[in-house]
């Protein structure tokens, strides 16, 4: 969007105004004044190379819709970790990894958490401390209003396994999925078993898409068809999901000799359903998961898992994001971590 003003703007303008549960952020800006979200950027900000007229247009849309500058923020040694859910295993491993990195470089960490699944809300932002963080990492998808943001605060920013597909210039650090998903099953393959099942996670999440494809690669190099009862979508990456996701698996005829589960949680909801069932691991059926938690050591027996370096790739993206806060740019705007496979007592080959 060009700096003129469009047809039909003041008529957005108004619109904008008519609904007061939408916060104020500067894509509202750049829609009421009608430019474009880097020229509200410059102004904000106080730079160059916009118009005089532009330049009144957009800080009397600002004053208009009440929008709080950034301006009177200060840069600290703070960087902000933001969840959407506190409350999941893979915080602890993630944190650590942060934790690690910001203590060497002397920094502190503030995290932020804003809910499992909430509606959207770029409101976090407003509600952030008054000073200006160092950079943020996400451990969710940031939406584009809420990148525009940061970037017109001048916060560098990473997001951490990203869910969604990012634009080419939005910094990430994710782990191999795809090759992960393929070497549990191949591992499956190698142990004599044709009948595996894949519990995967949720269809519209990035590396939970990889980790079938890895799956499914991994059947077809083998010369093996991927029947569609035995790969079941769940919503969620639980042990409740992969509970009844199993249950499912096991009233199939003839029955998976091995499952492929998309988490560690997921796989430990299969143990659970296959003892109901009244049959042993790895018996009867083997059982893969995915993650390498801490707790995937401590069943019985140990599960087979495709570890997930996740303090590591924290490590990263919070190195990636301090670099970018001393103002440096990043050599790779997306880094991906190897997964591996951890073979432990789960897995064996088919019964005769």
């Amino acid at each position: 969007m060009s700096e003129a003003e469009p047809p039909g703007h003041a008529a957005a303008d108004e619109q904008i105004r008519g609904d007061a549960s939408r916060p104020v952020t500067i894509a509202i800006i750049a829609e009421s004044a009608g430019v474009s979200v880097p020229t509200v950027s410059k102004v904000i900000n106080g730079r160059s190379g916009v118009s005089a007229d532009t330049r009144a247009r957009v800080e009397a849309a600002l004053g208009k819709h009440g929008y709080r500058r950034p301006a009177t923020a200060t840069r600290t040694r703070i960087m902000e970790l933001v969840f959407r859910e506190l409350e999941s295993v893979w915080a602890v491993e993630i944190i650590r990894g942060v934790e690690r990195v910001a203590k060497k470089n002397r920094v502190q960490v503030f995290i932020s958490d804003f809910g499992l699944h909430d509606a959207y809300r770029p409101d976090w932002l407003q509600q952030a401390p008054a000073h200006r963080p160092t950079c943020v990492i996400s451990v969710a998808q940031l939406s584009a209003e809420e990148r525009d943001e940061l970037k017109a605060r001048g916060v560098p920013f990473v997001v951490f396994d990203p869910t969604t597909e990012l634009p080419g210039d939005v910094p990430f650090v994710g782990a191999t999925n795809w090759t992960g998903g393929q070497s549990a099953a191949r591992h499956l393959i190698e142990q004599g078993h044709q009948r595996i099942a894949m519990i995967a996670g949720p269809d519209h999440i990035l590396f939970c898409r990889a980790r079938l494809a890895g799956y499914r690669s991994a059947m077809e190099s083998a010369g093996l068809s991927v029947d569609a009862d035995l790969v079941l979508n769940t919503e969620h990456l639980t042990r409740d999901a992969g509970h009844a996701a199993t249950r499912a698996l096991l009233s199939r005829e003839p029955r998976p000799t091995a499952i492929f589960a998309s988490s560690d949680l997921q796989a430990i909801g299969a143990y659970q359903a296959i003892r109901e069932a009244g049959l042993r691991i790895p018996d009867d059926i083997s059982v893969v998961g995915f993650d390498d938690l801490p707790i995937a050591a401590w069943v019985d027996p140990p599960l087979t898992t495709v570890r997930q370096p996740l303090t590591e790739m924290a490590a990263t993206a919070t190195e990636m994001a301090l670099a970018m806060g001393r103002g440096e740019h990043a050599t790779q705007v997306g880094v991906e971590l190897a997964t591996r496979l951890v073979v432990r007592a789960s897995t064996a080959p088919p019964p005769s």
